[in-house]
């Protein structure tokens, strides 16, 4: 009877990671944000993360406010986090300010992949223990090498791109509790 109560419990809990996403990172989260090229870190400072809920009749959606530096309002950027479809892992990044870019939460974390003014940009939160973990990825569009498209002992083999990677910006992330 137990194992069978344990079984439900793992297929119920398996069926329902995506409910668990953003409910479960709800609250106000601090730390440093780190900045890495291939030098080392350039650069630290203080970042906060808000994934609060907004009342709204109509679609699931949380405050993603990023603040950086000293001054977080001046640093702030109050973006909105929109359900697009939950049960596909699927959300939108509203910027406010005509910007709206795709979400896709899978395996436990939320990411964004986009293009701006010659970049490529990833984006990856995860909750790792009592942390989020916040990362952005940065580089070129333009590959630094382009290798295959030819055929190797009879097997077409298709052309592949390398990227290059210019910097990492990290933050653990800890959620603020209390009064304080």
């Amino acid at each position: 009877m137990i194992s069978l109560f344990v079984l439900s419990s793992f297929f119920l809990f398996c069926q329902n990671t995506n409910g668990q996403f953003p409910n479960s990172w709800e609250g106000e989260w601090f730390g440093q944000l780190s900045i890495f090229k291939d030098t080392g870190k350039v650069r630290e400072l203080p970042m906060a993360l808000h994934i609060l809920p907004i009342d709204t009749a109509s679609v699931p959606s949380w405050t993603w406010t990023i603040m950086y530096g000293e001054d977080q309002e001046a640093g702030k950027r109050p973006y909105e986090l929109i359900t697009v479809d939950a049960a596909k892992g699927f959300y939108l990044i509203d910027e406010k300010n005509t910007i709206k870019m795709e979400g896709y939460y899978i395996g436990g974390q939320f990411y964004q992949w986009f293009e701006v003014q010659g970049s490529r940009l990833l984006t990856k939160t995860e909750m790792v223990g009592d942390a989020l973990v916040w990362e952005i990825v940065v580089g070129s569009d333009q590959p630094v090498s382009t290798t295959g498209g030819s055929v190797f002992e009879g097997e077409e083999i298709p052309p592949v791109k390398a990227f290059p990677i210019s910097n990492l910006q990290r933050a653990v992330l800890r959620k603020k509790t209390g009064g304080g």
